[in-house]
């Protein structure tokens, strides 16, 4: 059975957006988390993505500015597959891509089925969410980013119930960012 991963950034507040919708709070440039984001860039597994990130990693990974910035992680996103979950778009131009047009918690059980390596949700918080609430997700790798926003969206919005987690594991970095490894308790 097929593992998934949600990486995702949170502002100490507990946000993964600020209420503009912007993320660019979370993207430092710094040797250590470079590295770090570069071998923890899905591996050889398959990215999962809800449209609004699809569209934006669509809009940067595959351009010349990200090979030139980071190299190893603009060539590991596109070549992964990726799954991307949309009522809107009719198609996903992006090299790899299978467009989902189904409900998330259904068509991620089917996928994880399926014999092949994990998934690795990024960002998409309303996907986060959806599967979180759904017990699908089988690790939770926040990290924790040190800015407090005020405002913004939560990754777990639509969770009506507590969904208790045990840490695996902790690692902090010299930007201030502190990595958590969270499983379903």
């Amino acid at each position: 059975m097929r593992k998934v991963i949600a990486f995702e950034q949170v502002s100490l507040d507990g946000f993964f957006t600020d209420a503009k919708g912007d993320m660019s709070w979370a993207h430092k440039r710094d040797k250590e988390w470079n590295e770090f984001a570069g071998s923890n860039a899905g591996g050889d597994g398959a990215l999962v993505f809800g449209r609004v990130t699809y569209e934006m990693m669509a809009a940067f990974w595959p351009t010349p500015a990200a090979m030139q910035q980071m190299p190893a992680v603009a060539e590991g996103m596109n070549k992964l597959p990726k799954y991307v979950f949309s009522r809107t778009l009719d198609k996903a131009s992006w090299q790899n891509t299978t467009l989902l047009k189904g409900d998330p918690a259904t068509e991620i059980r089917k996928l994880k089925k399926e014999s092949g390596p994990g998934l690795a949700i990024l960002g998409s918080g309303t996907i986060v969410s959806q599967l979180a609430a759904a017990g699908l997700i089988d690790e939770f790798q926040m990290a924790v980013n040190p800015i407090v926003l005020g405002k913004g969206r939560t990754l777990f919005e639509s969770v009506k119930d507590k969904i208790g987690l045990k840490l695996e594991k902790s690692r902090a970095f010299g930007n201030g960012n502190v990595m958590l490894y969270y499983e379903p308790a």
